[in-house]
């Protein structure tokens, strides 16, 4: 009876578990996709506020205190319109690099407008490229602003979003080929900015102050990074987006959207900064000079209907004589999370551990070095699923001697089984009796019962470490493997379910359980090889034990279904090394290799159930 109740109970943990992992990651992702397809159409519907400043409200007026960035400008109230629409609300200056395609708003003289050339919203290279900024009044604005501001209460009067730029010159900003905007005041002083552009994702700003009157002036340069509305993402705890900063020797600062919406304003005082706002594979993110002191914000506003959030900093004041000219420099990273051009300006650019841009996790001692063998083997095989594969055969290598003790345990384990059911059979009634005298012959064999686990556990981390680079480098996304798999980064999208694509059926659509109807080949793979290593061993004598081998190739192939097929393709291949390097130690040490045996008594038990 006991045994009847335990069989139950790992089938209904087992169950438990499918549905728990189906429920809090694979149906997260699934409504994500939803949501961000519905958000897409009411963002048409909708009619946002659009300020050129997200911030708190301006401080009563104090002498020398500086407003918050951007405070010149009011929201205006307006409907949505197309993107194209919005550019064309302003004069522009064309951006136009091999990398980056689109413009800077002489209106406010904001960088409000950037597509991503080298990476496409789907697989189809003649997909639409992955557009990073909109303008204000479009339906997602995410725009750059950089300027100064001046004291509480000080008549001078400092560009804003409202004011119109002049171009010195002509030409779009390109490489080698920047870009200067002029404004003059009226009063005797002159702005000037210089935007200039590398090849890759950085913007290099210059503010200069021309002051041409009689009296000196006091300014606080300042840059942000403003977005309005929610993003949509993934809500994977493993994957911070939002804003994000690394202030001086603190570690970095992680904040998503909601967390900010609570506390509404976090403020920071530090050197040696940088700061902006992350997706997934893409980011915006301000740069100042390394040796910059700067007081910097990050803020969530209410807009109507929407939120809006920001980075900020401001910089030291400057207090520019009549007939002298003040200067500020700022920098912005504005383009995609690739891992090797993030190190680079790290390393060129000496910044704060920049490479915290993209989220390694827990384990970055692991993941970092994983992705960067991975990403060597696919420079010398050209694709970064057989790098995976070849990754995996080397990490067998490296847990050799630890699977080697393992499996030669396992083997001994086999030898004594008689004696285990012996005892079994001793003490039917005695389970305390039956452990002790298990415990006393493992000690007399010399036998680690639980090494069989030992490469398991070891091989978490690098498991976990690998699924982290698969999912959160942008190196991975779209990246091919063979046959049917043509992003590495995502599920198979193939499904038994409606016969790998022979039904005109997409069944994960189904209501109430759709969501567990999603298995492709890889998955199915992988269980097989799952079940085939579980089957090299002989079945555990006790029913539970029994049950949950049995079970947990099931469990996991409908756990990994919704993983990103790089993981599956690894796990498929481990599996498969394990059982040939399992056969292959057990057989040296003598014991008889159970696959075949364990694979005829299922079915010869079910045809004499029969």
């Amino acid at each position: 009876m006991t045994d009847n109740k335990n069989t139950i109970l790992a089938i209904v943990l087992s169950a438990l578990v499918l549905i728990g992992w189906q429920y809090f990651f694979a149906i997260p992702q699934e409504k994500a996709k939803q949501e961000q397809l519905q958000a897409q159409q009411q963002a048409q519907k909708q009619s946002p506020q659009q300020p050129a400043q997200v911030g708190q409200p301006a401080p009563a007026a104090q002498p020398g205190a500086p407003q918050p960035p951007g405070q010149a400008t009011q929201p205006s109230v307006g409907d949505p319109v197309t993107r194209a629409a919005a550019l064309a609300a302003s004069p522009r200056v064309a951006i136009a690099t091999d990398s980056l395609q689109g413009s800077i708003a002489l209106k406010g003289g904001r960088i409000d407008d950037l597509a991503l050339l080298k990476f496409r919203e789907t697989v189809d290279p003649k997909s639409p490229p992955i557009v990073l900024l909109s303008p204000s009044g479009s339906s997602a604005p995410f725009y750059a602003e950089f300027g100064w501001t001046a004291a509480a209460g000080a008549s001078l009067k400092v560009p804003t979003s409202d004011t119109l730029w002049r171009q010195s010159g002509s030409g779009a900003l390109s490489v080698g080929h920047p870009v200067t905007l002029t404004y003059d005041d009226g009063q005797g002083v002159e702005f000037r900015r210089t935007i200039a552009v590398d090849d890759k994702f950085l913007f290099t700003i210059k503010d200069e102050v021309v002051n041409k009157s009689a009296n000196p002036v006091t300014l606080y340069p300042y840059g942000l990074i403003s977005r309005h509305g929610t993003p949509q993402t993934l809500g994977y705890y493993i994957l911070h987006e939002g804003l994000i900063g690394k202030f001086g020797d603190k570690g970095s600062e992680e904040v998503t959207y909601s967390s900010i919406e609570d506390k509404k304003l976090l403020k920071f005082d530090a050197t040696n900064a940088w700061l902006g706002i992350t997706d997934k594979y893409w980011a915006a993110v301000l740069v100042p000079k390394n040796d910059a002191h700067v007081i910097a914000n990050f803020k969530a506003v209410a807009l109507g209907t929407l939120k809006a959030y920001q980075t900020d900093y401001l910089l030291d004041a400057q207090t520019i004589a009549p007939g002298a000219t003040g200067s500020a420099e700022a920098r912005l990273f504005a383009g995609a999370k690739e891992v090797r051009v993030v190190n680079e300006y790290e390393k060129k650019l000496d910044l704060n551990h920049f490479d915290l841009l993209i989220d390694w996790g827990w384990f970055y001692f692991i993941t970092k070095p994983l992705f960067q063998l991975i990403d060597y083997l696919f420079h010398l095989v050209g694709n970064f699923g057989l790098a995976i594969l070849i990754v995996t055969v080397l990490i067998k290598i490296a847990f050799f001697p630890l699977a080697n003790k393992s499996y030669a345990s396992m083997a001994k384990m086999k030898a004594v089984q008689p004696q285990m059911t012996a005892l079994r059979e001793r003490y039917p009634d005695d389970k305390a009796k039956q452990q002790q005298e298990l415990m006393e012959l493992y000690k007399r064999e010399k036998i680690n019962p639980l090494a069989g686990c030992l490469p398991i556990v070891v091989q978490i981390p690098v498991f976990f470490s690998l699924y982290k680079v698969l999912f959160v480098t942008i190196e991975m996304r779209h990246a091919p493997f063979f046959g049917w798999i043509k992003d590495l980064s995502a599920p198979d999208p193939t499904n038994i379910f409606n016969l790998f694509g022979l039904i005109p059926f997409d069944p994960t659509v189904i209501p109430l359980f759709g969501q567990f109807l999603h298995l492709g080949a890889w998955p199915l793979i992988m269980g097989v090889t799952m079940w085939a290593q579980m089957k090299l061993n002989p079945a555990p004598p006790d029913p539970t034990q029994k049950m949950i081998f049995d079970w947990m190739p099931v469990i996991f192939t409908f756990m990994l279904a919704t993983f990103p097929a790089g993981l599956v393709i690894y796990w498929a291949w481990n599996n498969s090394l394990s059982v040939l390097q399992q056969s292959v130690i057990m057989q040296k040490h003598g014991a008889k290799i159970e696959l075949l045996d364990n694979i005829k008594a299922m079915f010869t038990k079910k045809k004499t159930q029969g």
